[in-house]
């Protein structure tokens, strides 16, 4: 039997085990998806072949690190240096980041964006960042707490939260935790609601529970979606790439949309 799980920090709100072991047993394989609740990343290697992963996904706050440990990397990756889905092979582990897809595809329907906001500097933003880019998005905007981060956005405008000077978006995505475990916003909520009051769409990575940014959205009529379309083509894509299957996206996501519609 294979062995695949998602590891983060928190990880027990995650849905990707049930997604991916319906579609596993619809499938027929032979695996078990599971999730790992990581403590200290510079353990992420030591587990991933301790425990005989087949296959990982990595979400908060891992995913640089599982690009940092990979032996391959995808062609994809090289300038966001950033995975999401790790596969363990012949004593290799290979990276690639299935949330680029994944984001592009939950937006489709976001039309006319010129100009995008970004809350947050984490690996989830970078991958963003470099979709709505490969998607030719004219100006894309990361702002967060502190400066720390910034080095790895250096192709794009970036600002402090309590800088944002310029509330003229077409849409603001909050990739942070904040909202996660309490109703907390990424940022001053008088900022967010001069961006609200001139934007048209608010996208949440978060999609276990109507966060503090979702309901700010609400109240400003925004057009508004949460994680819960990336997660799902995002498990879609790294499904693939651990079974090594083509041409069945549409089983694959049939069967995880199932799973994520039942209580």
């Amino acid at each position: 039997m294979k062995l695949f799980g998602v590891i983060g920090n928190p990880i027990m709100h995650s849905k990707s085990p049930r997604m991916h072991n319906n579609a596993i047993k619809n499938f027929g394989f032979d695996a078990l998806y599971t999730r790992y609740n990581l403590e200290d990343k510079n353990k992420l290697k030591e587990v991933l072949i301790d425990l005989k992963f087949s296959g990982t996904n990595i979400t908060l706050p891992f995913k640089e690190e599982a690009f940092a440990i990979a032996d391959v990397k995808d062609n994809s990756i090289l300038d966001i240096k950033v995975a999401n889905t790790l596969i363990i092979k012949k004593s290799k582990i290979y990276a690639y980041n299935t949330d680029i897809l994944g984001f592009l595809k939950a937006i489709e329907d976001f039309k006319n964006l010129n100009k995008v906001l970004i809350l947050g500097a984490g690996g989830t933003a970078k991958a963003i960042a470099y979709a709505l880019r490969y998607n030719n998005i004219k100006e894309i905007h990361i702002a967060n707490r502190n400066l720390t981060r910034f080095d790895s956005f250096k192709d794009f405008t970036t600002m402090l939260y309590e800088d944002i000077s310029d509330f003229n978006y077409d849409m603001v995505i909050n990739t942070t935790s904040a909202g996660l475990c309490d109703d907390s916003l990424a940022c001053d909520k008088k900022i967010l609601e001069k961006v609200f009051g001139h934007c048209k769409y608010a996208f949440e990575v978060i999609y276990n529970k109507e966060t503090s940014f979702i309901k700010l959205s609400k109240k400003y009529n925004l057009i508004y979606k949460n994680g819960l379309e990336m997660l799902l083509w995002q498990g879609v894509f790294a499904f693939e790439l651990f079974f090594e299957i083509k041409n069945q996206q549409n089983s694959i996501k049939n069967f995880m949309l199932e799973a994520l519609n039942l209580e």
